[in-house]
């Protein structure tokens, strides 16, 4: 059971931190030169950790197995998190920019899942759709 849930919880730690440091990259910073330091950073790190866990596996075989996706990805990023930056730039509130963007993406996802890899939406499903959009006016409502 713990092997199911802790991702979970490392998902929303990391999003907490996440949405603080976002809310806090100074106004006169460029977003794309802090981005680069973030990545920068990520890289190391991640590379780092990629050598203690490859199980004697060869960079280049490693390398090997990726696909467009680690690609996309890299772009689809760097989208995400300029959105958070220039949304809290813009006057977006820590509390409402999360729930407002996670509420769109989820309902989004549920028809992305349908449509591209045939899962199926139930009827309670729908109803939870339509209170997450009706949650949404009441938190969007000023």
């Amino acid at each position: 059971m713990f092997n199911y849930i802790w991702p979970i919880g490392m998902i929303v730690v990391a999003n907490i931190v996440y949405n603080i440091t976002t809310k806090e990259t100074p106004q006169s910073a460029n977003a794309f030169l802090s981005l680069s330091v973030t990545y920068g950073v990520a890289m190391i790190a991640t590379f780092l950790i990629f050598f203690f866990t490859r199980k004697g596996e060869a960079v280049s075989v490693a390398f090997g197995k990726l696909n467009w996706t680690s690609y996309v990805l890299g772009i689809v990023v760097i989208a995400l998190e300029c959105g958070y930056i220039f949304a809290f730039r813009n006057g977006w509130q820590v509390n409402m920019t999360s729930i407002v963007a996670n509420i769109i993406l989820a309902i989004s996802l549920l028809f992305v899942g349908f449509l591209l890899y045939h899962e199926k939406i139930s009827f309670t499903q729908l109803i939870g759709v339509a209170l997450c959009l009706g949650g949404l006016v009441l938190v969007l409502k000023k």
